[in-house]
């Protein structure tokens, strides 16, 4: 049988090829392979846009859509104004009353520790108080007592608790844009004052009290002389909403009870979270503390005067609803 013969010219070609691409010959340079297409971007996707930037935030009012599908405008609650002043005294009575009710619902109460003030609208160097020895959860407009700047009672049957008055009087002696003090022996206030030191700005609820309390780093036992009060009261500073008491408790003010009682209510709960958030990180958790830029805007949005008397307003309505209005008479 007759074999075809092999290609010599082939394979010399293909070996002088492969030689030279072992040599690196620049005369016979190894063959180039066609580049291989990368695919192209499928037109139906998405182009990734650039990071937004936003121009500074500036602080508004209330923020709610307020508007009817009829294009009404729905208003907001806001705290009453007063042409007689005995109306006025009245309505602040009443909601003193009721922050002492909402008080004892949030079990603040401790025997005759704890107190809450409002200024007398018709004798302003005069403010109302609680009886002594009266529980939080029955005071009534009744029972509330008028004091002189002096610790003498105007008005009602019962003392006071001298450390109530040393306290409160030398607050609004101090500011007289305060209208209302409230203080109580809260389990979680008490708790964090023995740290001596303010809160840190860890929850949007903590930005209330950005840049707006203080603190007493001093215990001086009961507060019964006036020079202690009027340290209490500078604690507080000039425009302060809040001041913690070292190894005694929290106190806060406001221009109506609604506000200072609110505060009160909030900053407890920010002691809480604080002494949570101090717990897990000596376990090893790390805390991420609000900047000052972003503390600055929402302090704003949320710590007027008008907004804690705003929030105040749903447990008024609640303690309203559940005792009939009885604390009213």
């Amino acid at each position: 049988m007759i074999l075809p013969k092999k290609n010599t010219n082939s394979t010399k070609k293909n070996n002088t090829s492969q030689n030279a691409a072992l040599n690196n010959d620049p005369k016979n340079p190894p063959p180039t392979r066609p580049p291989i297409p990368l695919p192209k971007t499928p037109s139906h996707l998405p182009v990734p846009s650039p990071t937004p930037t936003h121009p500074p935030r500036q602080p508004t009012q209330i923020q709610s859509l307020g508007k009817t599908t009829s294009n009404r405008h729905l208003k907001i609650r806001s705290p009453p104004t007063f042409t007689n002043p005995l109306d006025e005294r009245l309505y602040r009575k009443q909601h003193l009353a009721a922050a002492f009710r909402v008080f004892a619902a949030r079990g603040f109460d401790e025997g005759v520790a704890g107190h809450i003030s409002v200024r007398d609208p018709l004798l302003p160097s005069h403010f109302w108080l609680n009886p002594l020895s009266a529980h939080f959860a029955l005071i009534r407009v009744s029972d509330l007592i008028l004091v002189d700047d002096t610790g003498l009672v105007v008005q009602g049957n019962e003392p006071v608790n001298t450390a109530a008055f040393t306290i409160h009087a030398a607050i609004h002696r101090a500011r007289p844009d305060v209208h209302a003090a409230c203080h109580a022996h809260s389990v979680y206030g008490k708790a964090f004052s023995v740290f001596g030191r303010e809160l840190e700005m860890l929850t949007q609820d903590s930005l209330r009290f950005y840049k707006s309390h203080g603190v007493y780093r001093h215990f001086g036992g009961v507060v019964v002389d006036r020079e202690e009060g009027e340290r209490i009261a500078a604690a507080l500073g000039e425009g302060g909403k809040a001041v913690i008491l070292q190894n005694h408790g929290i106190l806060t003010v406001g221009q109506s009870v609604d506000e200072a009682a609110f505060w009160f209510m909030s900053l407890e709960r920010s002691c809480q979270a604080q002494l949570l958030a101090d717990a897990a990180a000596a376990g090893g958790y790390e805390k991420k503390v609000i900047g000052d830029e972003q503390a600055a805007f929402s302090s704003a949005e949320v710590g007027g005067p008008e907004k804690g008397w705003l929030a105040f307003q749903p447990y008024y309505d609640e303690i309203l609803k559940k005792t009939g209005g009885e604390f009213l008479e």
